[in-house]
């Protein structure tokens, strides 16, 4: 599992992260907070986009230089609070294409429900991110990584900023050949599977809702 999974040290997500935590940040700060910590965390998880060397006019001469190659990039973030991270990686490749998928937690079981599903037609060509601030019980991460791979997804990446070590299991065990990027990993999930000590429901947070 310790090659599957990677946990950011950088001070800056760090930093980031812990006024996340803060109970008196507001919507708006956090809701750039997310977007820069994803893009922090975007600039590491995409180091193995493969590259090519095309020919390039400098004002001194022409020259190889390299590029992406393909730029056959997918983001799918989990609804809703996945939103809060799509803006961050699209700074850094903006033309990758974006799904989404629309899951929500009954509050009785803990496991996922879908009510929406949209993606790019040619998503099983592609290499998927997908996006969820939280990673707690691993159950709607586990059912996203289902649904892309039902529909021929090979290449998969999952970015989350704050995991539980529960979530982390059940989703590696479920699907071993996925990569997992987390900004850290918190203590435990408590009684009613919120991440401890978390930072709260991450969507209200982001959109101002309770």
């Amino acid at each position: 599992m310790e090659n599957q999974v990677v946990i950011f040290d950088h001070p800056l997500i760090s930093h980031k992260i812990s006024i996340l935590r803060d109970v008196n940040t507001g919507s708006k700060q956090f809701r750039e907070l997310v977007s820069e910590i994803a893009m922090l965390m975007g600039y590491e998880a995409l180091r193995d986009l493969p590259t090519e060397y095309v020919e390039v006019k400098t004002p001194i001469t022409t020259t190889k230089s390299k590029m992406i190659s393909g730029k056959k990039l997918a983001i799918v973030p989990i609804l809703r609070a996945g939103l809060g991270m799509v803006e961050g990686i699209l700074a850094l490749i903006p033309t990758a294409k974006v799904g989404h998928i629309g899951l929500y937690r009954d509050e009785e079981t803990l496991e996922p429900q879908e009510y929406y599903c949209k993606l790019p037609n040619d998503i099983a060509n592609r290499l998927v991110i997908i996006l969820d601030p939280m990673l707690a019980t691993g159950g709607s991460a586990v059912a996203a990584v289902n649904f892309l791979k039902d529909r021929g997804c090979k290449n998969i990446k999952f970015m989350s900023l704050i995991a539980a070590p529960e979530g982390i299991k059940k989703l590696t065990e479920a699907h071993p050949d996925i990569q997992l990027y987390c900004g850290c990993i918190d203590e435990k999930l408590n009684e009613n599977g919120y991440i401890v000590p978390g930072l709260g429901d991450a969507g209200d947070r982001i959109f101002g809702t309770k």
